[in-house]
């Protein structure tokens, strides 16, 4: 007797700990979705796809070890110094179910209960048809042992001026890009440097695209994502103008063949106001201890500041800041002094990676009162301990276009301030545009499934915050049929409830769920 109740015993633990141990159709897919598979996903710029369940166990030991490592998801700028928009930084309890899950021998669980899959183009991650593509012609590297900045001049071929509210560069070739800058040139000095060019197609820009005039529209660097402003704003794209695509085709890329396309989502609103782009701390008039230059072996600071009056007589509304350094960089924070002496903590990145880097949106529009003062720190690492140094044994680095030269550049998107624009939220599901949200975000009914349903129905949905609500099943003349929820509590994260539809009459009916915030519905056929 007391051997069969020390199995039972036993049996019953190992029954616990498999209850406990997460499953991927409920637990760790939302995680991945909702962080990894912008990047992994098949043509994305991942070395591999994290979409099916196959894919995760085939990857979930190095899945384990980045997470704990805080390697992935990817993401450099400090959040306990400030926070940026859609933060991809995992909690400690999704770490740990990443990781449950891995020593748990990566369970499925019931593969109907997971969340549907996120579907990615072949090209660009913005879903939708652009309002404007415009793409380089074939280029093939000629960057052999030096870095190669080939300019390609399109018309935009634009009757009216339209304000760009979404834009994405998609590399033509990742392998051989690294980093892609667009202008608009209303001047026709690019187009005459790209007639005149002997090298076809296109033209060497080293040092900037010919024009001073030009404006720039955007870019991408490894690691940075799509960028969307939120509703009313926008970067003005003139009419009749050039748009210019400066690539970078960095050393040993020779004979690589690129076709860069950039896509253009133009805003919908009827006032538009225009947001200016540009590097307003860098290493030449606001660099303090100037000249940008590090000896060899030496590590060095670098300080900027520059006063916002230099810029504008007026406040200005900041929507989006990014640090730019080169290999030898370690770390680099920004900051704005106002006139008062308070200071707004903009944005810290305390492990600079040259690999990984990206316009930031701040979670909401802060305003910067005239007087103010914009300030940038920054430590380089000269070193042979420094594994980046493209230099062994290590030489002199100055200020310079070529990789192996560095930069001290912090670019800001702004406007001119009007009364109400720190209220504005960038990182908000109601306001920021919807191109670029998570895959999940504040409360979504999912699809349903099956459907049509037979005996049961399986209802997902995500809540970014815990809420009460009600799910019900409608008929076509507005009557509820099926009460499943009525005022109770949904968890935060996502769920998947099973429901019977059995001893409803077959037909057409709403799933209906409502909440302190919204109504969403999705239609269900019941076939019996």
């Amino acid at each position: 007797m007391k051997k069969l109740l020390l199995v039972a015993f036993f049996a019953s633990i190992q029954f616990a700990v498999f209850a406990q141990t997460p499953q991927w159709s409920t637990d760790v897919a939302p995680i991945l979705y909702n962080h990894c598979t912008t990047c992994h996903h098949d043509g994305g710029i991942a070395p591999f796809a994290l979409i099916t369940y196959n894919d995760a166990v085939l990857h979930s030991a190095s899945m384990k070890t980045d997470v704990l490592i805080k390697k992935m998801p990817p993401w450099t700028p400090d959040p306990n110094y400030s926070h940026m928009a859609h933060e991809r930084v995992l909690t400690t309890a999704q770490i740990n179910t990443i990781v449950n899950w891995v020593n748990g021998s990566t369970p499925q669980g019931n593969p109907s209960l997971a969340p549907p899959s996120p579907v990615y183009g072949t090209k660009g991650i913005i879903p939708g048809t652009p309002d404007l593509v415009v793409k380089i012609p074939v280029y093939t590297s000629t960057a052999a042992t030096g870095d190669v900045y080939q300019c390609f001049v399109v018309p935009g071929g634009l009757a009216t001026d339209e304000y760009i509210s979404s834009f994405e560069a998609v590399p033509g070739n990742p392998a051989c890009v690294h980093h892609v800058l667009v202008y608009s040139d209303t001047t026709g000095a690019c187009a005459a440097k790209q007639a005149a060019s002997t090298t076809s197609p296109g033209y060497p820009c080293f040092g900037g695209v010919g024009s001073s005039n030009a404006v720039l529209l955007g870019g991408w660097v490894p690691g940075s994502a799509p960028m969307s402003y939120p509703y009313g704003f926008g970067v003005r794209l003139a009419k009749h103008a050039d748009i210019v695509i400066q690539v970078h085709y960095p050393a040993g890329t020779a004979g690589m063949k690129d076709s860069t396309e950039i896509h253009f989502f133009f805003s919908k609103s009827s006032v538009v106001r225009n947001i200016s782009i540009e590097p307003l701390l860098y290493h030449q008039v606001p660099i303090l201890n100037a000249p940008l230059l590090i000896p060899a072996n030496t590590t060095q600071s670098f300080y900027e500041a520059l006063p916002l009056s230099l810029v504008t007589s007026g406040d200005i509304s900041l929507l989006s800041i990014a640090p730019h350094m080169h290999l030898i960089g370690q770390s680099i924070k920004s900051y704005a002094v106002h006139a008062t002496g308070d200071t707004d903590k903009l944005i810290s990145i305390n492990k600079w990676d040259f690999h990984w880097q990206g316009f930031y949106l701040l979670p909401k529009i802060k305003k910067l009162p005239a007087g103010t003062v914009l300030h940038a720190e920054a430590f380089y690492d000269n070193t042979a301990a420094n594994p980046e140094n493209p230099n062994s044994p290590p030489k002199d680095v100055a200020a310079g276009e070529s990789t192996t030269d560095e930069m001290m550049l912090v670019f800001f998107a702004y406007t001119n301030y009007q009364a109400g624009d720190e209220n504005i939220l960038i990182d908000s599901s109601k306001l920021y545009t919807p191109e670029l949200l998570d895959y999940y975000h504040g409360q979504q009914l999912l699809d349903v499934c099956p459907n049509p349903a037979l005996n049961d129905l399986v209802v997902k949905c995500y809540f970014d915050k815990e809420d009460i609500g009600s799910i019900a099943l409608i008929d076509m003349q507005g009557k509820i049929v099926l009460q499943f929820l009525n005022n109770d509590k949904i968890k935060e994260g996502y769920t998947a409830y099973t429901y019977s539809v059995n001893g409803i009459a077959a037909g057409n009916y709403l799933l209906e769920m409502r909440t302190t915030h919204n109504i969403q519905t999705r239609k269900v056929v019941v076939m019996h």
